[in-house]
């Protein structure tokens, strides 16, 4: 595990070299060529696959609150994601990326319209209920962008933790829960006594590495990494992302990496998918889609990314 502070930092996230300027939050230098998406196609089943998703949220009007038509937030979109593999959703703030991430994990159930499938292991995720949908909240989590706003304050590390073995893993014992805790909070690079502590008490990394460690506490097979790194610092975000794909290389586990900032894409996935105004404009392997891209969104995308020029 890579404590705070330390951890091989990929290229575009290092500290720049003499003459260089430091990059604010959202500025990655091109070209990426640390990451891990050329020549990696698909082999294996998909462990999710994605077809015609949509979602409407009714738009509701006057005293009475009555629906008098639909916003459309994700049309037709389709993508799917094999064992141990990461797909990007790449595009701007606004173009329903994340909407599609909170649709497969179920949490927009009651607020929108959601249509489509969404097939993981043989089964549709929207048509399920009850324990079938119990089961598979177990194996598919979830990293909020905002890791502070995502923990509650009042709890220790221990409790929120815990808290999704105690729903989703009811036959473990109390020693074995904190056996298991035990062991996550290594994984992730923390110190066992993080988990007498609170939230308020550890930095930004610290509380995202805290977010990683309830995702994966009830071993699921795909996680959903919703901005998991543009609320940090541009040093902590390279520990991260170096988390994340270590936690790949060991527990086989897949990502739905979901990101505005196409300058990490490289680095982290396998696939993307670039989405603009609820649609998948193109997808494909991620150094195809960066390297040659065909529709011209794509294009503005990467001409947005600042490069860093040295000083003459």
């Amino acid at each position: 595990p890579l404590p705070e502070g330390e951890g091989e930092a990929p290229r575009f996230l290092a500290s720049p070299s003499a003459g260089e300027a430091a990059a604010p939050l959202d500025v990655l230098p091109l070209p990426l060529r640390e990451g891990r998406g050329e020549g990696r196609a698909l082999a294996a089943a998909p462990l999710l696959d994605v077809q015609h998703l949509s979602v409407r949220f009714p738009i509701r009007k006057g005293l009475l609150q009555r629906a008098s038509g639909a916003f459309v937030a994700v049309d037709d979109v389709s993508f799917s994601i094999a064992p141990g593999r990461t797909l990007a959703l790449v595009g701007e703030s606004g173009c329903g990326k994340t909407t599609t991430g909170k649709a497969i994990v179920q949490l927009l159930r009651g607020q929108a319209v959601i249509g489509g499938q969404a097939t993981f292991e043989g089964q549709d995720l929207f048509s399920l209920s009850g324990d079938a949908l119990l089961a598979a909240r177990r194996q598919v989590q979830i990293i909020f962008q905002d890791p502070f706003a995502s923990l509650d304050p009042r709890m220790r590390v221990f409790d929120i933790l815990e808290e999704g073995l105690l729903a989703l893993r009811p036959e473990m014992d109390g020693a074995a829960r904190r056996a298991s805790l035990e062991r996550l909070v290594d994984q992730v690079g923390l110190r066992r006594d993080a988990l007498q502590r609170y939230p308020h008490e550890f930095s930004g990394g610290q509380r995202q590495r805290i977010a990683i460690a309830r995702a994966l506490a009830v071993q699921p097979k795909l996680i959903v990494c919703d901005e998991p790194t543009s609320a940090l610092d541009v040093s902590v975000q390279a520990q991260i992302l170096n988390l994340l794909r270590q936690l790949q290389r060991e527990l086989g586990v897949s990502y739905l990496f979901i990101t505005h900032n196409i300058g990490v894409v490289e680095y982290i996935a396998d696939h993307v998918a670039v989405m603009n105004r609820g649609r998948i404009e193109e997808q494909g392997l991620a150094s195809e889609v960066l390297g040659a891209p065909r529709c011209e969104y794509t294009r503005t995308l990467l001409a947005a990314v600042p490069r860093i020029v040295a000083a003459r």
